[in-house]
């Protein structure tokens, strides 16, 4: 190896440790401590990606996705300086699958031991989709003092049913021959429902990609998880976050339409921002990642 081979690959072994965010070996010795999985309070075994150091962002995921779909974000969020950590759900991904566990609550509670076992704190919490309704009822259980702010990401929150006080939602009967449909034939549902869920430019593999990540949680799982958050009501817990709140929201989301959602959820937190996407479906993270990070960003000061 001449001096100049030696010193292009001095150069560029440097250039990868500092993406990695890698930079001395006290940063890397402290990524190699953090195990790949944190415990919940029944014994679960939670898969969790822990990337990074600095100021901690927590991700959590949508109903049938797993860690993975925060790749991007989580790559651009390490460059700027931010710590980010996206757990599997269980059930989902590499976490374990208990037959129980998949009530609103529970899973909550998850949350709350990985942020208790990593000692996270001064946190901007992320919720996408079914996460932000983990996400709210973190804060109304668990109170706020670990968490700095709150990003809901296409949210579901506040209330889904139609009741008395909730006249503009969904009628529960609609909701329960939406679960039975699943239970039939998820594939079926799956394509059914694909057309809206994606942009048009959204390509092949990606779609792919997120059927088989669906397709990858066992239909119990998938039901179970589908109806804690189609029945939750988090009114009370959304007024009383006391923390700067981020929602972003898509116009043309047909799985959690704005009116219904991400406009109820803006009224009800007190000082919140309420950014809208102009003809953007469900998926930011994927149709729209790179303004989704850009106004991450800017709101987290980074």
């Amino acid at each position: 190896m001449n001096r100049r081979t030696v010193l292009e690959a001095t150069l560029l072994g440097t250039a990868l440790a500092a993406a990695s965010g890698a930079s001395t070996p006290a940063a890397a010795a402290q990524q190699n401590e953090r195990p790949s999985f944190v415990t919940a309070r029944d014994g679960t075994k939670l898969f969790v990606q822990d990337w990074g150091s600095g100021q901690p962002v927590l991700l959590l995921s949508a109903w049938t996705f797993d860690a993975s779909i925060w790749g991007s974000q989580i790559d651009a969020l390490n460059a700027k300086g931010f710590r980010c950590i996206a757990p599997d759900r269980r059930g989902h991904g590499r976490s374990e699958m208990p037959s129980a566990g998949y009530d609103l609550d529970t899973l909550t509670g998850d949350v709350a031991a990985l942020i208790e076992a990593r000692d996270l704190r001064d946190v901007t919490l992320v919720g996408f989709s079914m996460g932000t309704a983990e996400a709210v009822n973190y804060l109304g259980r668990y109170g706020s003092d670990r968490i700095a702010r709150l990003v809901l990401v296409a949210p579901t929150t506040p209330f889904l049913v139609k009741t008395e006080d909730n006249p503009d939602a969904v009628p529960k009967a609609m909701i329960e021959a939406d679960n039975a449909a699943i239970a039939r034939d998820f594939p079926k549902w799956i394509a059914a429902n694909e057309a809206p869920f994606f942009t048009a430019e959204t390509p092949e593999i990606t779609r792919t990609w997120i059927r088989e990540m669906m397709l990858s949680v066992p239909l119990p799982v998938a039901l179970a998880c589908r109806k804690a958050i189609a029945f939750a009501d988090l009114r009370a817990e959304a007024a009383r976050i006391d923390r700067p709140t981020l929602i972003v929201h898509g116009d043309k989301d047909a799985s959690a339409p704005l009116p219904l959602t991400g406009a109820k959820t803006a009224k009800l937190i007190k000082g919140s921002k309420l950014t809208v996407y102009e003809g953007a479906p469900h998926p930011l993270p994927l149709t729209h990642g790179e303004r989704l990070t850009a106004d991450m960003l800017a709101f987290m000061g980074g």
